[in-house]
């Protein structure tokens, strides 16, 4: 069996280890929960006064929620937990719950099912002036403010290599299980316009990818057509209105 997910095999049991998974599994694994505190921070440091965040979360990424809870302190944010559960997910009523809160950002954990709606995150962060962080560059590409997380289309490809190993004979359980080692920050300056938001230059340097304009309608990768500029550094100031102190 050959996988390509974003969840922690061992934790799941279907592993020993990744440098020997044994068996008949192995693959490429994202673990999120690593990846957790990290877009807090990067949250932060993009909204530095925000101080309450709604967090979206189901039963698959309910391990990142434990990891955000504990993070949440040291980075300086007070997290709303909105669980979503019987998919396809009410985006529209977890949105609704988010604003009851007073949230002032939003964080979107990672799981497969959230994928598919993505673009619906997009949209509705916008109509709700939620700034979205969220884990794949396919979030920023549809309009969510930010992603940090691994190229999706690498992963994939890695596994096709597994699939092409095994199929000249090498077995599974001699194929140690691997991870992504680069990992993205892309940021939608579009969505930072629309939502009032002035995104620190600092934060724009370090960016792999800037988005100056996107369409809801497409979901896919954002170099193809012409989407992004970088590197980041050589952007100028984006020249926007400050307000990322929203109370």
């Amino acid at each position: 069996m050959i996988v390509a997910v974003d969840f922690d095999p061992i934790a799941r049991g279907y592993v020993a280890t990744l440098a020997k998974p044994g068996g008949n599994v192995t693959g490429v694994v994202l673990r999120q929960i690593e990846l957790t505190g990290k877009r807090m921070q990067f949250l932060k440091e993009a909204l530095p006064n925000v101080t309450r965040v709604a967090v979206f979360w189901d039963a698959i990424s309910a391990d990142q929620w434990r990891e955000a809870q504990k993070t949440a302190l040291a980075v300086g944010l007070k997290l709303q937990s909105v669980e979503l559960r019987n998919p396809p997910y009410h985006l529209t009523d977890a949105y609704r719950t988010a604003a009851r809160g007073r949230a002032e950002a939003l964080l979107l954990l990672m799981s497969p099912v959230f994928f598919p709606q993505r673009v619906q995150v997009a949209e509705l962060g916008l109509k709700s002036q939620l700034p979205t962080i969220c884990g794949l560059a396919q979030y920023a590409y549809a309009g969510a403010l930010m992603s940090y997380g691994a190229n999706l289309d690498d992963m994939f490809r890695q596994a096709a290599l597994y699939i092409d190993k095994i199929f000249k004979g090498a077995r599974p359980a001699d194929l140690p299980i691997e991870q992504p080692t680069k990992f993205e920050l892309v940021i939608n300056l579009k969505t930072a316009k629309a939502v009032g938001l002035t995104i620190p230059q600092s934060l724009l340097q370090r960016a792999d990818q800037v988005i100056e304009w996107f369409t809801t309608a497409y979901s896919g990768p954002a170099r193809s057509f012409g989407l992004c500029c970088g590197p980041a550094s050589s952007l100028g100031s984006p020249g926007l209105s400050p307000s990322s102190a929203r109370t």
